[in-house]
């Protein structure tokens, strides 16, 4: 009958195996993973890009970016930029920040506070779950 016996489950007592054609089951095997990998959710992560002495206007355009990316789901990674000698205004550059996620708190909430690292100071604001 040209057919395979397959072991399904090994550590059963005793191990379950069936008569099957192998390389069907191998093909079931791989479209199964296939769906549950295209089920997995994935995670985008959003950049908005600050100066230390970002002004107001433009502060409300990110601000308003920011509220569309957590809406649509996706993380927001917020981070200020020292040029030169401009991180002597690392706390300039650190109220803007948690400006920034005090603004955003209907929409989502901070899952890390700001950081400095080298030159940039980040934050990252994740979506808050929709009901």
């Amino acid at each position: 009958m040209e057919l395979d016996l397959v072991e399904i489950s090994p550590n059963a007592e005793p191990p379950v195996c069936r008569i099957v054609d192998y390389q069907k089951f191998v093909y079931a095997q791989k479209k199964k993973q296939k769906e549950l990998k295209a089920k997995a959710v994935k995670i985008v992560v959003k950049e908005i890009r600050f100066g230390p002495n970002t002004d107001e206007h433009d502060y409300n355009f990110k601000l308003k970016h920011a509220e569309k990316f957590l809406q649509e789901g996706a993380k927001v990674k917020a981070y200020v930029f020292f040029k030169g000698r401009s991180i002597l205004y690392n706390e300039q550059g650190e109220i803007l920040l948690l400006r920034f996620a005090n603004a955003l708190e209907d929409y989502g909430k901070v899952e890390q506070l700001p950081k400095l690292e080298g030159k940039r100071m980040t934050i990252f604001i994740s979506p808050k779950k929709k009901k």
